[in-house]
C-alpha cells in the first residue's frame, strides 16, 4: 500500500509538521491546524483533510472506488488523547448519509478502526472489537 499526503509544501510548514509529529497526542496542541491524509489501495483512494482547534475537529472526507460511486462529505468530531470519534455526514448516488467513525492518530500516522455490516440494521458501523490500526493512513500535520 501507498501512503502520502500534504496540505501544502511549505519547507517552513514541514520543519512544524516535524516538530508536531513528536508529540504523543492533538489534545496537546493550542492551536488549530490542518491535517492531511491520503490512503491509496490499488485504483482506490480516500483522503481526509481535518482542521484541529482544541479538542474539535472538523474537514472534509472522500472516499474514491474506481469506476464505481464515491462517498464525499464533512466528518466533525471531538479529539481526545490520541483519539478521535468522529461523525461523517456524506452523499452517495445522491443520498445524503452519516457514519460514525474512530481514528488513532499517533507518530504522525492517522488509523482508522475498520467498518462491519450490521446485519440488522444493514447499516455500516464501526467494528468496536477490531485492532484500530487495521487501515493505516499516513500523512502530514502541518501547522
Amino acid at each position: 500500500m501507498l501512503f502520502l499526503a500534504a496540505c501544502s509544501s511549505s519547507d517552513k510548514k514541514s520543519a512544524q509538521a516535524d516538530s508536531l509529529a513528536n508529540k504523543d497526542t492533538l489534545a496537546k496542541a493550542k492551536a488549530s491546524y490542518p491535517l492531511c491524509f491520503l490512503n491509496k489501495q490499488g485504483k482506490d483512494s480516500t483522503s481526509i483533510e481535518l482542521a484541529v482547534n482544541g479538542n474539535k475537529v472538523s474537514g472534509q472526507m472522500n472516499w474514491l472506488l474506481y469506476q464505481k460511486d464515491s462517498r464525499k462529505g464533512a466528518i466533525e468530531g471531538t479529539i481526545s488523547n490520541d483519539t478521535i470519534h468522529a461523525t461523517w455526514s456524506f452523499t452517495q448516488e445522491g443520498m445524503k448519509d452519516t457514519l460514525k467513525l474512530n481514528f488513532l492518530f499517533k507518530n504522525n500516522q492517522l488509523s482508522q478502526k475498520p467498518l462491519k455490516l450490521n446485519t440488522k440494521t444493514g447499516r455500516e458501523q464501526t467494528d468496536e472489537a477490531a485492532e484500530r490500526d487495521r487501515e493505516r493512513w499516513r500523512g502530514r500535520a502541518d501547522r
